[in-house]
């Protein structure tokens, strides 16, 4: 046969069906047969390597995933990928072999503490049901027992775990102190669980309300950094208005006094306040904050 007119013939190579032909053969005699769930493996008897479904039973993996998966459903977090990679970190660093703890020995407090923080900031407290499975597992974690403790989570775990829900929050800090010197236990005492969650709720519910508050004064200010007084001072009136009057046991109705601060209310409120004639002196946010968390934290309910 010629090549390309040169006049020179030489020998060519197999077809290439045919080398697919024994290729798809090969394959065949390799491939694991077909079943309803997952892909059997090939067995050490016959030479097969260990399938990919079986790798990851094996190792875990497929449980895994899905427990995250599960988790991001449930959290649906604004940014997917970040709160994944949160969450896989977490993890590895609780597992023993990371932390070279025994199985007899349990992590100490401040690897508890920051183990129940991120299981009670992984779902937003509006989401009810994975609120309260994280909470659950935020007490298991701290009331975990060991050979030098009984279980049960004390007041000296629980206090700081408000204090650090408090603080990585940015809540401001007169506000934090107050709040928890009214759901706090002491060190000594044994805390149930629906105290547990009591003050873990509240302490999330003051987050958010500080930043709707802080949200407010950001309307007010214009972007000056100050506000007029009377403008606040009515504004303050009306979130006070809003709260009610008593203690409300479920710390979570205290956000239903958005629904009470609506466009219109507010609006009157703060054209009252334009139409006085006495001039108002400026107020800062920090004051502006301090005020509308002191009006929270007084309907707090406190611990008994």
């Amino acid at each position: 046969m010629q090549n390309g007119g040169e006049g020179t013939s030489r020998k060519w190579p197999s077809p290439p069906a045919a080398k697919m032909a024994a290729y798809e053969k090969r394959r065949a005699a390799a491939a694991p047969a077909p079943s309803s769930g997952l892909a059997e493996p090939t067995g050490a008897a016959d030479g097969g390597l260990e399938s990919e479904a079986e790798f990851l039973l094996r190792a875990g993996v497929t449980a895994m995933v899905r427990e995250a998966l599960l988790k991001v459903l449930e959290a649906r977090p604004e940014e997917p990928v970040s709160f994944l990679a949160d969450y896989f970190e977490r993890l590895v660093l609780s597992s023993p072999g990371a932390t070279g703890e025994s199985s007899a020995e349990l992590p100490g407090p401040p690897q508890r503490l920051a183990r129940a923080l991120w299981y009670v900031r992984l779902a937003h407290h509006s989401h009810r049901t994975a609120f309260d499975s994280n909470a659950g597992a935020a007490y298991e974690v701290l009331g975990a027992g060991g050979r030098r403790r009984k279980a049960g989570v004390d007041g000296r775990l629980y206090s700081e775990l408000l204090r650090r829900i408090c603080q990585h929050g940015g809540a401001p800090a007169e506000a934090a102190a107050a709040l928890l010197g009214r759901v706090r236990c002491r060190d000594h005492e044994a805390v149930p669980f629906d105290v547990f969650r009591y003050g873990v709720l509240t302490c999330f519910v003051l987050l958010e309300f500080a930043a709707k508050a802080e949200a407010l004064f950001t309307v007010l200010d214009g972007g000056r950094g100050a506000a007029d007084g009377r403008l606040c001072q009515a504004v303050l009136r009306a979130l006070e208005e809003a709260l009610g009057t008593g203690h409300v046991p479920l710390p979570s109705r205290y956000l239903q006094a958005g629904s009470k601060l609506g466009p219109d209310g507010l609006a009157l409120a703060m054209d009252r306040a334009l139409q006085e004639r006495k001039l108002g002196a400026s107020m800062s946010k920090e004051e502006f904050l301090k005020k509308a968390t002191a009006l929270f934290v007084a309907k707090v309910k406190p611990v008994e």
